[in-house]
């Protein structure tokens, strides 16, 4: 008897061309530039030419305007799955205080049901920012799921690399300080595993955004697009090698896209600065579909929302 077929999840976090240049220090993020008219269709395109039926986390401030509220229409009529992204997209959560937290959360909850979307009960903070009085908000609230995590031990290189270029001040650099987590997410679980908030409310389930198995080192789309600027073989290599790892070990992987993702520096003005961005999205959405094509001839491949519901109902 054959085992039963694995199921992954993708998820889509929606993150705006003003959020990227809000964290890397650009004052010109106040006049809220967006992508999201060239993302969307992009996007949709991707997952419905095979199929695939995801997770788009959407950021508040966004779902207010007239474009983000058509994404977030366009979204839902796709039979995507809307979350919550956070209010502002301040990676930096550990900073806020609960009644903050709680804000940000309900904040985005009106701004997406008012666009059309049903209340969300998963969530994703931005920078992988986890506090521990976010998960108790999130249970007070009713959320399912949280999917923040990224166990990894890279993140301080990470952040050192994202200082290098950034424009930032000391306060703003020591308020980002945690930005993509230490040492030590490298050793949080890498399957999905139930918070249980103090204060109140249901479990909530963590769907970590998957890593290499046993080498904890990040197999989300835009890290395969950095290395496919080194060498496309390679990138295809180690995506291949991270799947059959994850198949090795019984792991349904959670894999993560970006806008930048799919976009280049052409609907991205301002945004030269982030890697991958030279690259011409033809090469970026051919290399993603790819990833999804691999990810579905393996797994049952679906959004985070019903990855937690196969789990929970187990």
């Amino acid at each position: 008897m054959t085992a039963a077929r694995l199921v992954a999840s993708v998820s889509f976090d929606l993150d705006n061309l003003w959020c990227y240049l809000k964290a890397y220090g650009d004052p010109d993020w106040e006049r809220r530039p967006s992508y999201l008219d060239a993302v969307i269709p992009a996007m949709i395109d991707l997952f419905g030419s095979r199929g695939i039926r995801s997770t788009v986390f959407v950021v508040g401030a966004d779902a207010v305007r007239d474009d983000g509220a058509r994404a977030v229409a366009a979204i839902a009529k796709a039979g995507h799955e809307v979350g919550n992204h956070s209010y502002e997209h301040e990676p930096w959560l550990h900073h806020y205080t609960r009644e903050q937290l709680d804000d940000e959360l309900a904040a985005t909850e009106r701004a997406l049901e008012a666009a059309g979307a049903p209340r969300p009960r998963g969530f994703r903070a931005p920078g992988y920012s986890l506090p521990p009085l976010l998960i108790d908000a999130l249970a007070h609230r009713g959320y399912r799921y949280d999917a923040s995590t990224l166990p990894t031990w890279i993140g301080p290189i990470l952040r050192a690399y994202y200082f290098r270029g950034a424009r930032l001040t000391p306060g703003q650099r020591a308020t980002r300080g945690e930005m993509f987590g230490g040492l030590i997410d490298g050793c949080r679980p890498i399957r999905p595993f139930t918070w249980r908030g103090r204060y109140g409310g249901g479990p909530v389930l963590e769907i970590p955004v998957t890593t290499f198995p046993l080498l904890r080192i990040p197999i989300h789309a835009s890290y395969i697009l950095r290395l496919h600027q080194a060498s496309p073989r390679l990138a295809k290599a180690y995506f291949r090698a991270a799947v059959r790892a994850c198949q090795a070990v019984r792991l349904g992987p959670s894999i993560l896209l970006h806008p930048t993702d799919l976009l280049d520096h052409r609907a991205a003005p301002g945004m030269e600065f982030f890697p991958t961005m030279a690259v011409p999205s033809a090469q970026k959405r051919a290399l993603v579909g790819w990833m999804l094509d691999h990810l579905a001839a393996r797994f049952d491949v679906v959004g985070t929302g019903e990855h937690t519901r196969r789990l929970t109902d187990l």
